[in-house]
C-alpha cells in the first residue's frame, strides 16, 4: 500500500493549511485504511516549537526558518520507505523570501512529488513566479482546487495540461443534529440568519454587508448576521483589535446592535458545522476577485447551505450555474435587494439549498480522498516503471 509523506503545517497549529492537511489525511485513511509508514513532515516556527510533534514517529518536524534542515529532511525521506511526497504549498509557511527554502527540499528529493497549489496567480510575478515555476517543473503531478487554475498554470509555465489535476477542496457534510434543534440551541429560533466565519482581517468585505443590512432589516426585521472567528494573529500583532472595534462602531452607528452578533473565539470543527447547518445564508463578500481558493466557501457548499458571494474566482468556479447568487462587490442596493428576496422567501431558500447540496456532495472528504488515492497510485506506478521527472533544477 502506498506510503505517503505529507509536507504541511499541522494541528495543533491553528492554520487553514494545517486543518486541510489533517482532513485530507483522515479522508485517505478512511478510504484505504491507516498505513503505519505514512508520515507528516510538519513545518513549525521557532516561537511555537515542536513539542506537540515530538515523540510521535508519524511526525517529522521541520523548522521553517532553518534552511539547512530542508535538504536534510529530503535525505531522510530518500532513505525511508516513503513512496510519494504530497506537498501542500502556500508561500507563507516556508522560510526565505516567498518561501524559497522549500526549493532546497525539492532539489534534493528523489521520491515522486505531488504538489497542491493553494495559491495560483493568473499572471505570476517575482518573487513568487520563479519559485512556483520550479516547484511545478519538479512535481510529478500538480493538484489545484479551481478548474480555472489549470489554464493559468499551463499558460504561465508551459506545463502539459495532463500534469495539472483538478480535485475540489474537501468539505464536511451537514451536522447530524436535527436543524431546528440546532437553531434553538444556537439562539437562531425565529431569526433569518446570515453567517460569515474565518479569521477576521481587513479585506474580507464585511463592511459592505453591514452597509446593506439596514435596508434588509427594514423589510425582514428578524434578520441576524453572525460574524464568527478570532482576529487573524498577524493582524493582531500589527494593530491589536482595532479592526474589530471599527466594525463594532459601524454596527452601532447603523443601529444594528440587535441584528449583528460577533463571536470572537476559536470555533471547533463540530461547532462550525453546527453553525453552517443552522444558518439560512452563508455570505462571502470578498473584494479580491483573484481569490482562487476559499476554504470557508467550500465548507458552506459542502454542508449544503445557500450562498451569497462576490464573484471571486473560487465562487465562480464552485457555483457554476448559480450565477444569481454572485453579486458585485460594494453595490449596496443590489446586495440589499437580493438578500431581502432570499431571506423573505422560504421556498427560494429551499430551492437553492437543493441545488447547492448537489454541488456540495461532490466535495465531501471521502470522495476527495478517493480522488487523491487514485492520483497517488498513478504517479507511483509511473515512477516504478522507470519514468523520471520531466525537469530537474538547482535551487541555489
Amino acid at each position: 500500500m502506498t506510503r505517503i509523506a505529507y509536507v504541511s503545517t499541522y494541528p495543533p497549529r491553528r492554520c487553514g493549511l494545517a486543518t486541510f492537511t489533517e482532513h485530507l489525511r483522515q479522508s485517505i485513511d478512511s478510504v484505504r485504511g491507516k498505513v503505519e509508514g505514512d508520515r507528516v513532515i510538519v513545518l513549525y516556527n521557532e516561537i511555537d516549537g515542536d513539542d506537540a510533534y515530538r515523540g510521535n514517529p508519524a511526525y517529522w518536524p521541520l523548522p521553517a526558518q532553518n534552511r539547512a534542515a530542508y535538504e536534510k529532511m529530503a535525505r531522510r525521506v530518500n532513505e525511508s520507505d516513503i513512496d510519494v511526497v504530497v506537498l501542500q504549498h502556500e508561500f507563507g509557511i516556508f522560510g526565505g523570501e516567498a518561501g524559497e527554502y522549500i526549493l532546497d527540499f525539492i532539489a534534493a528529493l528523489q521520491k515522486p512529488l505531488i504538489t497542491t497549489f493553494h495559491t495560483v496567480f493568473a499572471a505570476p510575478e517575482p518573487p513568487y513566479r520563479p519559485i512556483q515555476e520550479k516547484i511545478a517543473a519538479a512535481s510529478d503531478a500538480i493538484i489545484v482546487m479551481n478548474r480555472q487554475a489549470i489554464g493559468y498554470l499551463v499558460k504561465a509555465f508551459g506545463l502539459p495540461e495532463e500534469k495539472v489535476v483538478y480535485i475540489p477542496h474537501g468539505a464536511p457534510g451537514p451536522s447530524s443534529e436535527e436543524r431546528q434543534s440546532l437553531r434553538s440551541r444556537l439562539g437562531f429560533h425565529g431569526r433569518k440568519v446570515m453567517f460569515t466565519f474565518g479569521l477576521l482581517s481587513r479585506g474580507k468585505g464585511i463592511e459592505s454587508v453591514l452597509t446593506a443590512l439596514p435596508g434588509v432589516v427594514r423589510k425582514v426585521p428578524e434578520t441576524l448576521y453572525v460574524i464568527a472567528g478570532q482576529t487573524h494573529p498577524e493582524v493582531k500583532k500589527r494593530e491589536g483589535e482595532a479592526y474589530r472595534e471599527e466594525l463594532k462602531a459601524l454596527i452601532h452607528r447603523l443601529g444594528l446592535d440587535d441584528h449583528v452578533r460577533m463571536e470572537d473565539r476559536y470555533f471547533s470543527e463540530e461547532e462550525l458545522i453546527d453553525y453552517l447547518t443552522a444558518c439560512d445564508l452563508y455570505v462571502t463578500p470578498y473584494p479580491g476577485m483573484q481569490q482562487i481558493t476559499s476554504g470557508t466557501l467550500a465548507y458552506a457548499v459542502g454542508v449544503g447551505r445557500p450562498v451569497v458571494s462576490t464573484p471571486y474566482e473560487h465562487a465562480r468556479d464552485l457555483l457554476q450555474g448559480c450565477e444569481e447568487l454572485l453579486l458585485p462587490y460594494g453595490n449596496t442596493s443590489v446586495w440589499e435587494e437580493r438578500l431581502v428576496q432570499l431571506l423573505a422567501d422560504e421556498a427560494a431558500l429551499e430551492r437553492w439549498e437543493r441545488i447547492v447540496r448537489q454541488i456540495g456532495a461532490n466535495t465531501h472528504w471521502p470522495r476527495v480522498g478517493e480522488q487523491h488515492i487514485a492520483l497517488f497510485e498513478r504517479v507511483c506506478t509511473a515512477a516504478n516503471s522507470g519514468e523520471v521527472k520531466a525537469v530537474d533544477f538547482v535551487s541555489h
